[in-house]
This record gives C-alpha cells, structure tokens and sequence, in this order.
C-alpha cells in the first residue's frame, strides 16, 4: 500500500514531466559549449515522449567536468522502435568515429543504449552505460497501454525479452533507479549490473536531483 506522502510525490513527478515536456521542444539547439571537453564523449538517450533537454541539467554538470556532450536531434519525441532508435544512434557514433563513449540514457534511452551494445556497437565505440530508471525488464503497466509506442515495454515484448536474457553486456551498465518508480512497479535492478538505488519517489524528478548528479558523475569516472 502507497503511503500518503508518497503518492503526493508520484503526483509531483507527474505535474514535473508535463511542465518539462511544454517546455523542451524538438529542434532546440544545444549549448555550444556541448562540443568542448577533453574527456570521454557522452551521449544522451532520453526515454519515450521525450527530447534530449528531459537530460539536460545531468548534461550540464558532465560537460562542466569536462565531457563532451552529443544528442541526437533526429529522435524527436523518441517514438521509433528500440531497434530503431538504437540504429539511428549507432549511426551517428560511427559517422563521428567517437570512441570511449559513455552513454546517459533514461528509460526508453536504456533499452536503446543496451540495444546497441548488444547488436549495433559492432567496433565497441561504447565504454559504459548509465541508465536512470529504466525498464529492462519492461514495466507491466505497459500491458494495458492504449499505444503500440507504450505497449512496446511490456514485459512480453520480443525485444524486451531478448535485451533482458543477454546478461554479458550488464558488467558495463550502472543502472540508477528510485525507491519508487510509479511507472516501473518491477523496480530497474539489473543482474550483473552496478546497481543505485536513490531514496527518491518518481520516474522523472530523479532526473535533476544533485544525488543522482553525483551517482552519474561517479559511475563515468569510475569506468576511467
């Protein structure tokens, strides 16, 4: 049984994702200052419905240590399928001839990112992954989707399924996760991944929380 105080805080969480979805629109240009750094590149995976901006305040704090941000205009609202998705960005790794890459993907962007390490990433352009509060073992909420883009996360789903029994690439993943996600009940733990669970209630407000800040940081450092 939800309490009081955390059903207030699933309800916060959902007023935070609509103030931020009227306010990032597709098309906004990222900062210039993206494209200096002399660490490794980061690349940004934001989940369903969402632009690259949802990750924008993680964004600023690693290009402020020095990393190099890249994001992928060409996803829109991030509607396309995971495969789809994850071929489009593994298309812009390889035109850029980035390596070292440590991707920042949230939720959808989670699934996408593994997708690629475990399919498309073919000259192992990816370091790491960090994904925030994603469903690798898909949500069941997602059964009951009125959409197809939704439905795409149950836990039933083809793609969901073969991402989830490929266990080789978790060593290289840190999944970051709430103490409750109202939107993934099953929770973001990962075998065999590095695991973070926040004392934080929500799916979107972790996203500019200083404590995740500070787990991202360290999961990019740590992998050197």
């Amino acid at each position: 049984m939800i309490s009081a105080r955390d059903a207030g805080a699933a309800v916060a969480d959902r007023l935070y994702q609509m103030r931020e979805q009227t306010r990032h629109v597709v098309g906004r240009v990222p900062s210039p200052r993206y494209d200096r750094g002399a660490l490794a590149p980061v690349l940004l995976l934001p989940g369903v419905y969402e632009t690259w901006q949802f990750l924008r305040p993680v964004a600023d704090r690693l290009n402020a240590l020095g990393h190099p941000i890249h994001t992928l205009p060409a996803l829109g609202y991030n509607r396309l399928t995971i495969a789809a998705s994850a071929e489009l960005a593994q298309r812009y790794l390889d035109e850029r001839d980035l390596t070292r890459v440590a991707i920042v993907a949230h939720s959808k962007g989670g699934l996408i990112a593994k997708h690629m390490m475990v399919t498309d990433d073919r000259a192992g352009r990816i370091d790491t992954l960090v994904a925030i509060n994603s469903p690798f073992g898909g949500s069941t909420l997602a059964n009951w989707a009125p959409v197809r883009t939704l439905r795409a996360f149950s836990p039933r789903d083809k793609t969901v399924m073969t991402l989830a029994a490929n266990l080789e690439a978790n060593a290289r993943i840190t999944s970051i996760y709430s103490r409750l996600d109202p939107l993934i009940p099953e929770g973001s733990a990962l075998a065999g991944a590095t695991n973070i669970r926040l004392p934080i209630v929500g799916h979107f407000r972790p996203l500019s929380s200083p404590a995740l800040f500070t787990e991202v940081e360290g999961a990019i450092s740590a992998r050197g």
